[in-house]
């Protein structure tokens, strides 16, 4: 209630409340269908035993009305049951995402502990069942209430009185078959709650397992390519069959669970349809009431004992309705615990906001692991508008500095002031390739069209991609026919269309050769001349493209510190730096001698 909630009080509430009442009075309709049928069979049963042609045919006419309307009830109620399910879903889905994937969660939550492991199977499936399972558990519920109260009455009255020895003499007893139904009902549903127990210890396992394997499959999907060239095929086949043999165990315990249910139930099933004609027979054999009567009691029993053994018939669905839930509430509570957790306390955590100054700084800065070890130890330094930085030495705590600046890593304390002018852009190592058109790649996170073609052509040349121009607009998974090099110029040309002001390099030119690395950070200069660069890398010729470098040196036992150093180019720097002209990569092509497109062709 405290998650899911608010979707039936928030937001279009009385469109939603009205198709709650519609679904609730065509439930009611469908409780209607089964009291009809109760009433048609006893008036069938006594035609017969009357051998009566005319009111047979009677029956006939009024079962096909009894059919249509039945039909009609039930259609129309499937319609509204599955509009509310796909609609209650859906804001769930769309609430939970809002959060996973709000100012970095989906990658800050994955170093928090606790049983929130596979959020997009949580996201994806657990919802799934979450919502739909509620609306069938709560519509199964409602109407064997009403269903209950209905034949509970006409069972009563049908039961008549009976007289019953007791301590020398007789008693009436009213509506005999009743207390029956609730003693038979009462007992069968006591004994399926304690067979059944263990199934949502079972369920909620498979369920684990389940997602774990389906992980696991993704993984070798997404990683094809390193695995095929590392042989890789027997140790990944052995990872998955372990994890396989775990969803096998998984599913054996689920089955002997089911068993002992199933095992239970369907006796308690069959012994309901014979039972109350067994119970009531005496009386029809002596004569106190019409075959009619006695199969309309039957009848009567079984829709009673039905309602009143909803539990046994749901223990299961129940079971994976509560698992699911658990795993979608977990996932919730460790982004609520995430939120409470990063939130900016300059003692405990990292502070990160905008300024009014064109200045990035960082004031007394300390970086920790999620675990509270210290990985940066108070750091200060100012990098103005315009600089280019270079960021090296210890590669954990670079990397570490770089997430900090993005606000994904606010494990340590201090603050970060942000420039507050001008956007900002991040390119890491491994840029991210949506699954779409090129040109929808080189655009991205824009998502829409707002580059004009001719310039998204002309970039593409500009960075080396110019082979590329003509699949523009197919449809691929660029990640998986790209080769590293190719994936790090998209970065580049992501720069050069978005043109921020300020730029945080990762690594970003680590899978190209030294030539081509040179010739793509020249051009980012030439092409965004007042653009403040931050770089994190290790290659010694990244040097000449930045003024000032910050080392960070490991102290050997404890945290790293960072050296600053400012970079003066030699005469011979210089003089290499002037001979990069902008004109020559216009007229070559960057060079791609070790970036042949993975699955392309010789023309490629």
């Amino acid at each position: 209630m405290r998650l899911a909630g608010p979707y039936w009080r928030d937001g279009s509430r009385w469109r939603v409340r009205g198709l709650l009442g519609l679904f609730a009075l065509f439930t009611v309709l469908q409780v209607v269908s089964p009291v009809l049928i109760n009433l048609w069979s006893a008036n069938l049963f006594n035609a017969l035993e009357q051998r009566s042609m005319d009111r047979f045919l009677v029956q006939i006419g009024a079962l096909i009305i009894i059919l249509v309307f039945a039909m009609t009830v039930t259609a129309i109620h499937l319609v509204i049951k599955r509009r509310i399910q796909v609609g209650w879903r859906d804001w769930l889905t769309r609430r939970l995402l809002d959060d996973w994937l709000a100012e970095g969660r989906h990658y800050q939550v994955t170093h928090i502990p606790g049983e929130h492991d596979n959020p997009d199977g949580r996201i994806a499936e657990d919802i799934r069942n979450a919502t739909e399972a509620a609306i069938d558990l709560a519509h199964s519920l409602v109407y064997c209430v009403l269903l209950l109260v209905s034949f509970t009455q006409i069972l009563w009255t049908l039961s008549g009185i009976i007289q019953v020895p007791f301590i020398g003499g007789d008693i009436d007893v009213p509506g005999h078959m009743v207390f029956v139904s609730l003693l038979y009902a009462t007992a069968g549903t006591t004994a399926a709650v304690l067979i059944g127990r263990p199934l949502v210890t079972s369920v909620n396992l498979r369920q684990t397992k389940e997602a774990n394997f389906r992980f696991g499959l993704v993984r070798v999907r997404e990683n094809s390519e390193s695995i095929a060239l590392l042989a890789g095929e027997p140790e990944e086949q052995r990872r998955l069959a372990e994890i396989f043999k775990g969803v096998v165990q998984a599913f054996d315990a689920q089955t002997n669970a089911l068993a002992r249910v199933f095992l239970f139930s369907s006796g308690y099933a069959v012994l309901a349809t014979g039972f109350p004609i067994l119970i009531t027979a005496p009386r029809y054999i002596a004569g106190a009431i019409t075959l009619g009567a006695l199969m309309q009691i039957a009848q009567a029993f079984q829709q009673m004992t039905s309602a009143l053994s909803w539990p046994v018939d749901n223990l299961s669905k129940a079971a994976e309705w509560k698992a699911s839930v658990e795993r979608v509430l977990a996932l919730h509570n460790a982004i609520e615990t995430l939120k409470a957790d990063v939130a900016c306390v300059p003692d405990s955590r990292i502070c990160v906001g905008r300024t009014g100054q064109p200045v990035l700084a960082f004031r007394d800065l300390t970086i920790a692991n999620a675990d509270g070890t210290v990985v940066v130890s108070r750091f200060a330094a100012e990098i103005q508008r315009g600089e280019r930085v270079l960021i090296s030495g210890d590669s954990g705590g670079a990397l570490k500095l770089f997430k900090v600046v993005a606000g994904l890593w606010p494990w340590g304390r201090g603050h970060i002031e942000l420039p507050g002018d001008g956007a900002i852009s991040f390119v890491p190592e491994r840029p991210y390739l949506p699954i779409g058109s090129l040109r929808g790649t080189l655009r991205y996170p824009s998502d829409r069209d707002v580059f004009p073609e001719a310039m998204v052509l002309k970039t593409m040349e500009k960075v080396g991609l110019g082979h590329l121009t003509r699949r523009l607009l197919d449809q691929a998974n660029w990640e998986q026919l790209l080769t590293l090099g190719e994936q790090q110029r998209i970065g580049f040309a992501r720069l050069l269309l978005h043109r921020p002001d300020w730029i945080f390099l990762d690594e970003a030119t680590d899978c190209l050769d030294e030539a081509a690395e040179q010739e793509l950070m020249a051009l980012l200069i030439a092409e965004l001349p007042d653009a403040t660069i931050l770089t994190v890398g290790y290659n010694q010729g990244l040097e000449q493209f930045h003024q000032r470098k910050l080392m960070l040196e490991a102290s050997g036992h404890g945290p790293a510190f960072i050296r600053e150093t400012s970079l003066v180019s030699p005469p011979e720097r210089r003089r290499k730096m002037s001979a990069l002209d902008l004109r020559h990569w216009l007229i070559h092509p960057l060079r791609r001698a070790s970036e042949k497109p993975r699955n392309g062709s010789q023309e490629e």
